[in-house]
């Protein structure tokens, strides 16, 4: 799959260890957009960002006059503004679906990842979460051996949400058993074989797997 460069305006405040800054980097590179990636944290934001983002949160988007600080808003936008390849289904049930496999994926283990990898977390509830976390994965492993990615012949923003959680399962202490999750492994191994994947990992991200 090719990446082609689209001529853009953008700049992405990116936290080159985070999840979510992670899903929109690979939307971003799945488009091709031309972008200015700065690669920063929350304790030491760039002065140019202050007092855009009421939060003073990262991931942080700038498009022209635009400023996105929530990363399922900034993928949506990204996806609506660079239409190819489209990476939400076009008819209005599937869309809504997609919608709602990407909110349990935020609900039900976007906080179990922000636990695990937080440096404040009590250890007891740190390895109740990572247990959580992997029998989570474990229960959905069957369903990849039907479709290639997440309920889908395509890859879509479900994909762009799940990948970041499943390349960070090493620096999380999570193996998944085998031949039990072996559908799974295969969708994780095609994940990050896509060129806009490579693309879009930090210094950071890449260390995660050496």
């Amino acid at each position: 799959m090719g990446v082609v460069t689209k001529r853009s305006s953008m700049t992405f405040f990116s936290d080159g260890d985070d999840h979510y800054s992670h899903r929109v980097r690979i939307v971003l590179a799945e488009k091709g957009v031309a972008v200015d990636i700065v690669d920063c944290k929350v304790e030491d934001m760039p002065e140019d960002l202050v007092g855009l983002n009421p939060y003073n949160s990262l991931p942080t988007l700038l498009d022209r006059d635009l400023v996105l600080y929530e990363s399922g808003v900034m993928m949506e936008y990204l996806d609506e503004r660079f239409p190819h390849p489209p990476l939400l289904p076009v008819y209005p049930v599937a869309r809504a679906e997609s919608r709602l496999y990407i909110y349990r994926i935020q609900r039900d283990w976007g906080r179990l990842v922000d636990t695990i990898l937080s440096a404040e977390a009590d250890p007891d509830e740190v390895e109740r979460c990572r247990k959580e976390l992997r029998d989570g994965l474990v229960s959905i492993a069957p369903i990849f051996a039907d479709k290639p990615y997440f309920m889908s012949d395509e890859f879509t923003l479900v994909d762009c949400c799940l990948a970041p959680v499943l390349w960070r399962l090493p620096v999380m202490g999570i193996e998944l058993p085998k031949p039990q999750c072996n559908p799974l492994y295969a969708y994780m191994k095609r994940l990050f074989e896509r060129e806009s994947f490579q693309a879009s990992l930090s210094d950071a991200e890449r260390e995660m797997r050496d």
